[in-house]
């Protein structure tokens, strides 16, 4: 019989600011340390590489968006660079797994993409994971000189070049994109396997093949993200589509439920874990907005994380 995966549970740093930001990001590096000493399994950052003016995109699902989604800056909010950010993240943590959920990989050009990674897994020693999708807005395709109608198969094609170059000593690939023959590349990543990719996305028979065909993790977007709902939907699809559902490792928000002061009712959130633990769901991601310093957060993160493996050992027993 296999054991079932231990739950993991990710933080989301919020790499990002309004307008008028003063250009410190301390706050963000504190935070990801406390999260390495508290036993938190992952942190994750976000990505935008440019805006357009047509941010209202982003509540429109058949775009990309989510539905009553709101963009939480305006054109000119700071987003640095997430594989920047985990970089510098990677130096000052020793344990806590480094995400990007997610990371609009096509509109990188893949042979770069594919070295940036792996510098950063094998500098991490093997703490990289890649959580990629499509995005949902057309004016970042268009400053990249590229097509949004084509993004699916633009990210198909990155994913497939990055992961041929992590794996071969001596590389060739062909598509309609891109061609070459006896490339060489290092450092590969630390991990055996590649980066693990995590592919964003809902349920759809895009998502359904990417999984397929770049590893079986799903985090789930929009009004996916109840996966006590839609785990078995998403696994029913897997297994109609020829996959083993059993192998889906799967990412979805831990609603927080708050106090009116804004901080976690650690007890009342725990409550929210069981019917999605039931569904299958492996990874579970929250936002920290509690203020304090690195002491402060690292003893309240260790609470999170103590209440969050006692509540999913019962369950898994």
């Amino acid at each position: 019989m296999t054991r079932p995966l231990r739950p993991t549970l990710s933080l989301h740093l919020l790499n990002f600011a309004p307008e008028g930001h003063d250009g410190d990001w301390d706050h963000l590096f504190r935070l990801a340390r406390a999260a390495d000493a508290a036993g938190i399994d992952r942190v994750n950052v976000f990505d935008h590489v440019a805006f357009g003016e047509a941010l209202d995109d982003y509540s429109r699902p058949e775009k990309g968006g989510r539905v009553d989604g709101r963009q939480p800056t305006g054109p000119d909010g700071h987003w640095p660079d997430p594989l920047v950010i985990l970089s510098m993240v990677a130096a000052q943590t020793s344990r806590v797994r480094l995400g990007t959920q997610i990371l609009q990989a096509a509109l990188r050009r893949p042979a770069t993409l594919a070295k940036t990674t792996a510098t950063i897994d094998a500098l991490s020693k093997g703490r990289l994971d890649l959580g990629v999708g499509v995005g949902w807005q057309a004016a970042e395709y268009q400053a990249a000189g590229l097509a949004f109608e084509r993004r699916g198969t633009l990210l198909n094609h990155t994913l497939e070049v990055c992961q041929t170059l992590w794996a071969e000593q001596r590389a060739s690939y062909a598509s309609p994109e891109l061609a070459f023959d006896n490339i060489h590349q290092m450092p590969k990543p630390v991990q055996l396997g590649g980066i693990p990719l995590w592919i964003a996305g809902t349920i759809r028979d895009t998502t359904v093949h990417r999984l397929l065909r770049f590893g079986m993790r799903w985090i789930a977007w929009g009004k996916d993200e109840d996966m006590a709902v839609s785990l078995p939907m998403m696994k029913d699809a897997i297994e109609k589509a020829g996959g083993d559902p059993a192998a889906l490792k799967a990412s979805a928000p831990l609603p927080a439920v708050r106090t009116t002061d804004g901080k976690i009712d650690i007890a009342r959130t725990m409550e929210a874990l069981s019917p999605r633990l039931a569904a299958g769901q492996t990874d579970f991601s929250f936002v920290f907005l509690e203020e304090g310093d690195e002491r402060f957060q690292t003893e309240r993160l260790s609470e999170i994380v103590k209440a969050f493996r006692e509540a999913t050992s019962r369950a898994i027993v």
